[in-house]
């Protein structure tokens, strides 16, 4: 089978490697749809994020989907030739956060694409791949996979609102309108916010958060005053998804966040300076959110029905073989919202 595998940054080479049998439990998938996500970015540009870094070469990818090929002895809830979204969290089950029911935070998770492990976990950009069967949720047999590969972030969006608590009626502030963001804001809008408003540095998101159901985008490099009015009498927002990971957005959020609001930090930056007197004074919540667990199962649910349309931030399909010019293509942001690789 061929992979897209990096050896360095801006190194992707397409590769062969030997294809996998099922065993006991497991179950063995044609990946036919992958969506480049911001982590897939940071190893193809930089080479890694922060501590984790490129130690050896890696299979890049982990919002993906296909089709079942064969099953293991033991496999229940899947068959050939159906259709699946694949979770790339595997928890070990064992570790006092996965019996805690926070399987998110797992001791030894293996997760695909990611360094953080030596060696390396590859990713799902392969024409082929063997996991167990919890991972593989099936999706209805007429649902298109490059839909159900929007399961993984919307998944992450999902925990982050759960994070947040009830958004129904609530004044909802995204900041930074990039894949995450926009997932952000059409899962405000299915929990019932009352508004939504997004910000960012670039029109072309911007442009795309209103048709999907921002109320107002406001574009905070022409006019980086345009979010003042919404710290009038001591805030506005009841709640905050900060989706850049800019230390800059997640202060300006704090600023319009009304007193007793809860902001979720859904990007990652590396450390930024904090208004802790004005966190302290408001009484703001700040929330972490990391990746997610049951909301996995939920994303793809949401998506077969319809019930949240992704359809819009797909920005182009583009072949296996000319993975490095879809990596290009998403590293612009004024031309994409989600790239995605067809293997």
């Amino acid at each position: 089978m061929l992979a897209a595998i990096l050896h360095a940054p801006r190194d992707l080479r397409i590769e062969e490697l030997p294809e996998d049998q099922p065993g006991h439990g497991q179950v063995a998938i044609r990946i036919r749809a992958g969506g480049i996500c911001g982590s897939d970015m940071h190893y193809y540009l930089h080479g890694g994020f922060g501590t984790v870094r490129l130690q050896h070469p890696m299979v890049l990818g982990h919002e993906i989907a296909g089709e079942v090929l064969a099953t293991g002895h033991g496999v229940t809830t899947v068959k050939a030739g159906d259709r699946v979204a694949v979770n790339p969290s595997l928890a070990c089950g064992r570790c006092r956060f996965c019996l805690a029911g926070q399987s998110n935070q797992c001791l030894d998770m293996r997760f695909y694409g990611s360094a953080m492990r030596v060696p390396h976990v590859n990713g799902g950009f392969r024409q082929q791949l063997v996991c167990e069967e919890s991972q593989a949720v099936k999706l209805p047999p007429d649902m298109p996979l490059e839909m159900a590969a929007f399961a993984e972030p919307l998944a992450v969006c999902l925990h982050a609102a759960r994070q947040a608590g009830p958004l129904l009626g609530q004044r909802v502030l995204v900041t930074g309108a990039g894949p995450i963001g926009a997932l952000a804001i059409l899962v405000a809008r299915h929990a019932g916010a009352r508004e939504v408003v997004a910000t960012d540095l670039s029109p072309s998101p911007l442009a795309l958060a209103r048709r999907i159901g921002a109320d107002t985008a406001l574009d905070l490099r022409a006019n980086p005053a345009a979010l003042e009015p919404f710290g009038a009498d001591k805030g506005y927002f009841d709640v905050v998804f900060e989706a850049s990971g800019s230390g800059a957005a997640l202060a300006g959020a704090i600023g319009v966040a009304r007193p007793g609001a809860t902001i979720v930090q859904l990007g990652l930056g590396g450390e930024v300076p904090l208004p802790v007197n004005t966190l302290v004074a408001k009484e703001i919540s700040l929330r972490g959110t990391f990746r997610f667990g049951e909301e996995f199962a939920w994303a793809a649910r949401f998506l077969a029905s319809g019930d949240i349309d992704v359809a819009p931030l797909l920005t182009e399909v583009v072949l296996l073989r000319d993975a490095k010019r879809a990596f290009e293509l998403a590293a612009d942001r004024s031309r994409a919202m989600k790239v995605q690789l067809a293997l």
